[in-house]
Parts: C-alpha cells; structure tokens; sequence
C-alpha cells in the first residue's frame, strides 16, 4: 500500500466539497458567456478570458488557455458554445500536465531516503504550521516515524503552535528558547532525528518577507548546518500559500522562489474561496509541482495534489 493512500480515504467527497465555490463561480460565469450564442467566436473567447483572470487563473496563464483554444477554434472552423467547457477542461489538464507535476510513485521513491527533511516556507498566516501538523499527521498514520523543529523562533506563537501540533499527532518538537538562532534549532533537529532513526524531519521556519535578503541568508544558513548531518537536506523546500489570496499568492511565490530554491507546493485554504483557479496559475507560471492542497479544517483534508482529479472536479457538472 502506497503511503499516501492514506490521503485518498474520502478524497473525492472532500475534493467536491473544497473545490464548491470556485466551481460555481466559474460555471456561473461559463453559463453567461455562452448564453444565446451557438459557436465559440471571438466575443466568446474575449469573456471567457474575463472568467480566468476573475476565477484568479492569472492572466499570463490565461492567454496561453485562450491561445490554445483558439488554435482549436481556427484548426476545426467551427465549435459549438456547449463543446466549450469540455475544451478549456482538456487545455487546463494539458497545461498541468507540462508543468513538472511529479507523481505519487516519484514521491514515494523521494521518501525512501532517510530520513527526508522537509523545510517548509511562507509568510506568516498562511496556514503554514497548521500544514505542517497535518503532514506529520499523514505521515505518522502511515507508520512513519516523525520529527518537527521548531525553526521560527521569532514568534513565540509560531513555537507554541507547533507544539501543541506535535502533542496532538504524537510526534517530537525539537525547540529552543524564544529568539534562538533558527539555524541551531534545525541541526538539533536533523541530529536527533538521525540519533532515533526517524523517517521523515519537518522544519519550520520564519514567514517574514520585507528583507528578502535577509530571508535569504537565514534559510541558506539553515541549509548549511542541517547538510553537515544529512548531506543532501532538505530533499524538499515547501512553500506554503493561501489560495484564497489570489493575486497576492502569485507575489509570496514570485518572491520565496526567489529567496530560496523551492522544489514544491502546498496551496491551503482552497474550500473558502471561490478562487481556487489560483492553483492553475500558479503551477504554470512557477513550474514548480503543486505537492497539496488543503481543503478544510479537518486533519484528513490536507490532500496529495492530483492534477487529473483536480481538473475533473472542477468541471464535474451535476
């Protein structure tokens, strides 16, 4: 059994209910456009381009899909208005599937070093230390032996939190007091976890952005140290973003990829927006594989990203 057949139990019932407002949205405004029209038409194509950049598909993303289409439109002379939907649902997935997604085998091969370390990205209020407790939720659940450092000693929030993660799943925080070097915490961690022959290291670290510098050089130290314990850590660099801030998603992206080499991501808080198109955009534009996406409160809801099922959903009409 694949680890992360655990993500799958009642996948598609979250998936359908996580993705509802964004479906609607787009559907409601899919049915405007084509309303009285028989063919897809320039005009056709002008508002549906108005319905990706609303839905938070990101405008760079959305010419490329009107691009597409528009090549189909010229190749096949004539397409009717009720074909439109099935078309944008075919170009979508074919734009996901060119854009690095690895699959769950290639995870599962990933995780087959000892131990993996996670470090885990993004500003502050982005569900960040919530994603954390839910992955060594998963993780521990799926019999892996699980430790968490405690790396944003900036806020004595942030390591609280993520301590009252660590009791609730049963897994160890490794911490320091308040104001401690994040470096020093993260090498303790990566020390012990290796000491206790853990399969998985989940770090934390600090959500500030105005000194992208500064960023910079703390997570290039954190790297530093937790190398001198596992040579290639982390395996992964995980940034975390709030879907249901749109645009400004796109911005915290443009700006951590920038401070740091980020291999995936996690995209939270897509079952209160309707602007759950935002994982589209951002995939395409980052090329950077979306990892998860968190679709509720619940420790299960934290989901494996599945760019097929993800494409399905949204378009799903019942």
């Amino acid at each position: 059994m694949g680890i992360f057949n655990l993500f799958s139990k009642d996948k598609q019932a979250t998936l359908d209910k996580g993705l509802e407002k964004t479906k609607t949205n787009v559907f409601s405004k899919l049915s405007r456009v084509v309303v009285g029209k028989s063919k897809v038409d320039e005009e056709v194509l002008d508002e549906l381009e108005e319905v990706l950049v609303s839905s938070d598909v990101g405008i760079e993303t959305t010419l490329r899909i009107i691009d597409r289409i528009e090549k189909r439109v010229a190749r096949d002379k004539y397409i009717n208005t009720s074909e439109l939907n099935a078309i944008l649902k075919e170009e979508i997935a074919a734009l996901l599937a060119e854009n690095n997604q690895t699959s769950e085998s290639d995870f599962e091969q990933a995780l087959s070093q000892k131990p993996y370390v996670i470090m885990v990205v993004g500003v502050n209020g982005v569900g960040k230390t919530t994603t954390i407790g839910k992955l060594a939720y998963q993780f521990k659940k799926a019999g892996k032996n699980v430790y968490l450092g405690a790396a944003d000693t900036f806020r004595a929030a942030a390591v609280e939190q993520l301590v009252i993660w660590g009791e609730r799943v049963g897994v160890p925080v490794i911490k320091q007091q308040m104001g401690s070097d994040p470096a020093s915490v993260a090498y303790d961690t990566v020390k012990s976890a290796v000491a206790n022959d853990a399969d998985v290291v989940i770090i934390d670290t600090a959500g500030r952005l105005h000194n992208k510098v500064n960023l910079m050089n703390e997570l290039t130290k954190i790297k530093n140290v937790m190398q001198k314990v596992i040579p290639n850590a982390p395996q992964e660099v995980l940034l975390v973003l709030d879907g249901s801030t749109g645009q400004n998603a796109f911005e915290q992206a443009r700006q951590f990829t920038k401070a740091t080499q980020v291999t995936a991501l996690a995209i939270t808080k897509l079952d209160g927006t309707a602007k759950g198109g935002v994982v589209i955009g951002i995939s395409d534009q980052f090329h950077i594989p979306v990892r998860y996406i968190g679709l509720g409160e619940r420790m299960e809801d934290l989901q494996l990203f599945d760019k097929d099922q993800f494409v399905e959903t949204l378009f799903e009409q019942h």
